[in-house]
Formats: structure tokens, sequence, C-alpha cells
């Protein structure tokens, strides 16, 4: 069959059996599916539920919320009341959304969340009865283990009974439902091993995969075994995950790294998965996020997901998995004019895009869900000494000058605590950026904000020629030179963004805000 180069994953919950009130019925379920007709989505990750239960009629598995009797969270009540309506009534969740992918000519991949804590009976409603009464298998019963990680009551790999409990489960579903593989999401969660255990576990996950990756070909060699992990190969290799072993020994045909606060990244660097792919058939999909969760955007505008997209592309990449765009529900025209560019970054390449360094946010105050995985800024900003950002940039200014597409370059820098007696340098690749060529936004208090407050200077540069950004990497470097000698608190880099705007042809306008007439005077062709 053909290899789907364009995934979308679908969580299963949000935007879907949370939604409907029950008893939910077999169209409303569907819309999984019909929402994307018509787009250049090829196939669909459908997650399972929480991976410890699941939302469709198990033999093998459990129910979501089978172990409960009474419940304290009613939204996660709800995904059992629809659920168990459909399974009852005939209509397994799972079934009408594969049978219903291949009618409208898409591929369907089951996804399930392969480790998560154990929980506590009667507190977790989503907790599986194997996992609450198996405590003895969890990471942490063999002590040693940092109570406050998540690694503490996640399942432990190194025991037979949790590595043939989730197989059971994979195993069941191949066989039991038309679908086009399997994908493994070893990211949510991921933590699989004893800390003393590591190295040997590696071998185990090994060999664990290997039997995945047989039972997935078992219903067919054309079928497909996705797994996500971790952007970061070396991280995954010091979790007990052997990527390049499973690449190598062609025992898996997708691999989707991804950044763990699934947050838009136009940083992310997956040349590593790349290159180890190389002479082999395993794809590499970038996982392309769509939430920003920051002061003035809970999602990404066009322009943001475009960069991302485009610095994916220029990777070598072999196709994107939309992930997590559940936060864009119910879906409008802005979520189909993205889809409709993102395959193609030809027709993104002289479009406004706008690219960003990953900072803390609102949800995520520390920028991260895991300990281990930090944001890149913010950066303190001490006395004398510079402090840096890397932005990735896909763009070719030169090719589109030369043709006179580009409309403007704007770099903007925004400082957390500082005062107007600040006195601040500012250098991009290297150059120090002239004053002339900056704007300064008083933001040091503000009444209120779009989404929540952060207060501030930003700095803002139009770029001429002579300072405009190359493709790849760019450098922003910021220098304390003096600080405000009355003040005590702690001034830090927190934002960098570059804007990089285009114009539709040679000297073309760009609406009300570039006509020259005026703007309630607009010219009517």
């Amino acid at each position: 069959m053909p290899k789907p180069k364009i995934i979308f994953y679908h969580d299963g919950r949000h935007p879907l059996i949370y939604m409907y009130e029950p008893p939910m019925r077999k169209e409303e379920y569907e819309a999984a599916v019909d929402e994307l007709v018509g787009t250049p989505i090829e196939a669909i990750a459908f997650c399972l539920g929480d991976g410890r239960t699941v939302l469709h009629d198990t033999k093998v598995g459990e129910l979501w919320g089978s172990p409960i009797d009474k419940w304290s969270h009613i939204i996660f009540r709800r995904a059992h009341q629809n659920a168990k309506h459909l399974i009852e009534e005939g209509n397994d969740p799972l079934r009408i959304i594969s049978e219903r992918a291949h009618a409208k000519g898409l591929f369907i991949y089951p996804t399930l969340l392969v480790n998560q804590g154990s929980g506590e009976r009667g507190e977790d409603m989503r907790g599986s009865k194997f996992r609450f009464d198996n405590k003895q298998w969890d990471i942490g019963a063999k002590g040693g283990v940092d109570p406050s990680s998540r690694a503490v009551d996640c399942a432990d790999f190194m025991f037979e009974e949790i590595r043939d409990e989730r197989l059971a489960l994979i195993e069941e579903t191949l066989s039991r439902y038309d679908v086009d593989g399997f994908e493994l999401q070893m990211n949510y969660i991921p933590y699989y091993f004893h800390p003393s255990e590591i190295d040997p576990g590696r071998e185990v996950m090994n060999r664990w995969i290997r039997r995945v990756y047989e039972v997935v070909k078992k219903g067919g060699s054309d079928r497909e075994l996705m797994i996500r992990i971790r952007g970061d190969m070396d991280w995954c290799f010091t979790a007990g995950l052997d990527v390049q072993t499973w690449i190598r020994d062609g025992i898996v045909d997708v691999i989707i790294p991804e950044s763990t606060a699934q947050q838009v990244d136009t940083n992310a660097d997956l040349r590593p998965f790349v290159e180890a792919a190389k002479g082999t058939d395993c794809r590499i999909l970038a996982s392309l996020t769509s939430h920003m969760d920051s002061d003035r955007l809970n999602e990404g505008t066009i322009e943001t997901i475009r960069a991302e997209a485009c610095n994916y592309w220029q990777q070598g990449i072999d196709g994107l998995y939309v992930n997590q765009w559940f936060g864009r529900w119910p879906y409008q025209g802005s979520f189909y004019e993205i889809l409709r560019e993102v395959p193609h970054p030809d027709v993104m390449a002289p479009k406004d895009k706008i690219y960003h360094v990953p900072t803390e946010t609102g949800r995520h105050p520390t920028g991260r869900l895991q300990p281990d995985l930090v944001p890149r800024l913010p950066v303190n900003l001490l006395e004398g000494k510079r402090a840096s950002a890397e932005l990735m940039v896909s763009d070719d200014l030169p090719r589109w000058d030369r043709v006179g597409r580009v409309h403007e370059v704007i770099l903007r820098i925004r400082v957390i605590e500082a005062t107007e007696l600040d006195q601040l340098c500012f250098r991009f690749n290297g150059k120090e950026l002239p004053i002339s060529l900056m704007r300064t936004i008083n933001q040091m208090y503000t009444m209120d904000s779009p989404r929540y407050r952060v207060w501030g200077y930003w700095f803002v540069f139009r770029l001429d020629r002579e300072h405009w950004p190359v493709n790849g990497r760019n450098v922003i470097e910021v220098t304390l030179l003096k600080r405000d000698p009355d003040v005590t608190s702690q001034i830090y880099l927190r934002d960098v963004e570059l804007e990089i705007k285009y114009l539709m042809g040679k000297n073309y306008h760009r609406d009300f805000v570039d006509n020259d007439l005026g703007p309630y005077e607009r010219v009517v062709e």
C-alpha cells in the first residue's frame, strides 16, 4: 500500500467522547473521521483511551472506568458512559472509526499510550484493576527512586507480566479490527526501567519492540509499526530506548520524534533521526504541533505553523504527524487553511512566517511536562555578560528579495524586569543591532492581557538587509551593559521572535495596513 506522509493524531477523547452528551450516537462518533475528509490528511492515528484502560470493546484489557463505582471526575465518567452505551448497542467505537476511515479513503493506526502511573484506587478514574492490584511491578517498588519523579509508579518493563499485558492488548487490536498498522506512544510518560537497570533494560526493550513488530506484520506485510518518542535520540538511549537499533534492525516502519511539552517549536532539530534512517526503509515524520500557550495565543497562527513545518521539511523529513490539534476544535476555516499548506514547503516559502524560541508558558510555567526537559528560555542577564538564544530559519530571503517579494523582517526581544535606565546591547549573528532600527515598547505593567499577564520591555528591530537572518542557524545575543542601580530584581531574557512578511508580488499592497490610499479608500478592481 502507499505509505502515508501526512498523519493526523486524534486522541479519541477531547474533541469526541468528552464532548457529546450520553447516549452518544454512531454518526457523532464518526465525526472524528468526517472532520478530516477533503484535507491532505492520509491517515489517522487514533488513541485507544488512557492506555491502562481503553474505550473500545476489548476482551483482554479493561474498559475505561470498569473498576470505578463512584466518580469524582464527571468528564471521565461521561467517556465511560458513551463508550459503554456504544458497545452495548453493538457499535464498538474502534470499529466505527476503522470502518468510517476506510470508507472515506483514510488509513487508520490505533495508538496505545504505552506507560502510565499505576494510580490509586478510588482516586484515579482512568486506572485499571491490573495496575491497581500489582504495584509490585511499579518502577519505584524496587526503591531508590525519587518519590517526586513521575517514574516512581510507572510500569517496570523488566517484568514479563507487564510486557505481556501490553502485547496482548496490541495483538487483540490487530487481530480483531481492520487497521493499517499500530502506533506505540512511548513519549507520554517515557520511563520504562529502574535507573539502575537501564543498560540491561535496553536489550529487554529491543526484544519487546521486535515482538510488537512481528505481531504487526503477522496481519500483513503492508501493516506498519509507528513509534512516537522524545525528539532527542541521546535522551532516548539513556531511558532505555535504543532507537538507532530499532531503525538499523528494521523493526520499526515510522519514527515520530516529538517535543514532550507538545508545543510549537520552530527550533526542533530532527536531523539525527533523519541521518539514522538514511539507507533504511524507516520513515521519519515530524511532530507538527499547534499549541502555543503563550501570553497572547493559545493555538499557533498560520505564520507560526508555517515556520515550524518549513523548518522540518528543510531537515529532510519524510512527512508530518499533525499532533495534538484538538485545541482548535470545533474546526473552523483557519484549521483547514493551515492543513492545506503544510504538506507543501514550496507553497509556504514566500509566505509570512513567525519563528520563536521556546519559553516557559502559562500552563507549564517551567516549560515542560517532565522535570528533565527544560525550555530554551528564559535566560538570566548578568551585568557584563552575554546571554544567547538560537533561531532556526528556513527562509531564503536573498532569493525572494531579488524578485521584490520581501516586505519586512522584524525581530522582537522581550526582557523581563527591565527599566528605562537599564543599558542593553543586542547582537544578531555577530553584528550589533543599531538603535536606529529599534523601537522600544514599555509593558513594565499591563492591566490585562489576552491570556495571562507577562510584563517587561519589548525591543523591536525592523531589520535592514545588512542584518537579515540567514537560512539555518541564527544567534541572538543580549548583553546587560549596566543595571539600574536602584533595582534588585533579576532581569532576564524571556522571548525572542522573528517575523518575516512577504508580498504577493513585486510592489503589491498588504491590504489596509500598507495601502497608501488609506484604510477606508481601498481600490476596487
